[in-house]
């Protein structure tokens, strides 16, 4: 389970920002556990005790989180980021996926390489050149772990790993390259350390290697990044999504795709699935008709129903998984009320039962309300993004804005009361139009 996530320096977010699922007044039980061992000289935190004057009342989505030692911490189940258009909330997806992308490949596929691949701040020339800084806090088996690492132009600038089995930091790995010892395993809890030092190239990862040579104690981490923080863009590989939906309708989630399909009020009654060779399944949706039911070609249905279907099937296997999901534009092409279905499903423990989480980004802030005017998302789940005269990107909770108890989030989101809403005021777009369509007048001697 996702905890939170840092980052620097990374696409359009220069500044550090950080992204948690830990509902607020609860981060000291996030935090609480960041001890070092005996001996190291670093004071415990006090760890928080519920009732104690200012602790905030319980999450009613969070869900509590026990973690080794006894300790435990509420955690969403599902984020949303709001903003305007090129605010900069999809990059904090993609940064997202450019640190999975980097555990995932920089061992196997950076060799041929002469640095990193990475994408920093581009519109200040000194910041490009500082690392690129990104950290993940999550849970492996009711154990925490904090993993990061600092990628530079020409190599990895730092790694890190450190666990909190007992709620007292181990630190596992850390490594600088800054260093004339770079590599340094306090404890000596790493199996094979000489081996994975001589393996791993200055532009690569060593979790990047440990996972990909399958190392016994390593790997468990580099398969998390490989089944977790999958994205969902609605203009990028939907046809592959399709076809693995489509796949889907052969196997074991095939009676909820096609239920979900059947009350997402779209007019479908099933699908019908025509193995093609090599080519993968055509999928043909039947319809209601007053004629009766008709199977329409793929070709036919909206973009809309094609979106939906294409959605089901990482849908669900990221619930089946316990999965993190990232999905860009959630309401792209999906009615409010299509968007506020999904996040019900990992909203609710008996659709969820894994614990699986899901990041979004949206610009439509009706998901915020019911249909009856409730909360649908808490302010804890809510982040906004603005981006500066400067272009860098700011990423904040609304919790920073201090919404009351009673206040309609949607009306006050419009209002601009929270920031993240374009700088535009009624009609501009019209009367800039009409300005521009003016003919320019000419140059008349002796007038100014």
């Amino acid at each position: 389970m996702l905890l939170r996530f840092r980052l620097a320096n990374v696409r359009s977010l220069r500044d550090e920002h950080e992204l948690t699922f830990v509902a607020p007044g609860d981060e000291s039980g996030a935090r609480r556990a960041v001890a070092e061992e005996p001996g190291s000289g670093v004071p415990e935190l006090k760890e928080a005790v519920p009732d104690e004057p200012g602790a905030t009342e319980p999450s009613a989505v969070a869900r509590r989180l026990v973690l080794a030692g006894d300790r435990s911490v509420d955690v969403f189940p599902l984020v949303g980021i709001f903003g305007a258009n090129a605010s900069g909330k999809s990059n904090v997806l993609a940064a997202l996926t450019d640190m999975r992308n980097a555990v995932l490949n920089s061992y196997g596929r950076w060799a041929s390489y002469d640095g990193t691949v990475r994408v920093p701040f581009a519109l200040d020339a000194e910041v490009s050149d500082e690392p690129s800084f990104f950290e993940v806090d999550l849970t492996l088996d009711d154990v925490r772990w904090t993993y990061g690492f600092e990628l530079g132009s020409e190599r990895v600038e730092a790694e890190w790993l450190h666990s909190y089995p007992r709620g007292r930091r181990q630190i596992w790995l850390d490594r600088d390259a800054s260093r004339q010892k770079e590599y340094q395993w306090p404890g000596n809890r790493v199996r094979d350390r000489s081996q994975l030092e001589r393996r791993t190239r200055p532009n690569a990862l060593l979790l990047s290697t440990a996972g990909t040579d399958n190392h016994p104690q390593l790997s468990p981490l580099f398969h998390w990044f490989r089944r977790n923080l999958w994205l969902i863009n609605p203009e990028v590989e939907r046809k592959h999504r399709e076809v693995f939906t489509a796949k889907e309708l052969s196997g074991r989630r095939a009676r909820r795709i096609t239920e979900l399909l059947r009350i997402a009020d779209l007019g479908i009654t099933g699908a019908e699935v025509v193995q093609k060779g090599g080519e993968g399944p055509e999928v043909k949706l039947v319809h209601r008709s007053a004629a009766g039911e008709v199977a329409f070609d793929w070709g036919q249905e909206s973009f809309g129903t094609r979106s939906w279907f294409a959605l089901l099937g990482p849908l669900l296997a990221a619930l089946d998984e316990g999965a993190v999901l990232l999905v860009d534009e959630l309401d792209a092409s999906l009615h409010p009320r299509f968007a506020a279905e999904v996040v019900r499903l990992f909203h609710e423990p008996q659709a969820n039962p894994r614990g699986a989480q899901l990041i979004f980004t949206s610009h439509d802030p009706s998901v915020l309300t019911t249909p009856s005017g409730g909360r649908l998302l808490e302010p804890g789940q809510v982040w906004l993004t603005e981006k500066g005269s400067d272009g860098a990107t700011e990423l904040y909770p609304l919790t920073a804005a201090s919404p009351g108890e009673a206040e309609d989030l949607m009306k006050s989101y419009l209002a601009g009361a929270f920031g993240a809403v374009p700088a535009l005021l009624e009609g501009q777009i019209a009367r800039g139009l009409m300005a521009a369509n003016e003919p320019e007048r000419e140059f008349e001697p002796g007038r100014c």
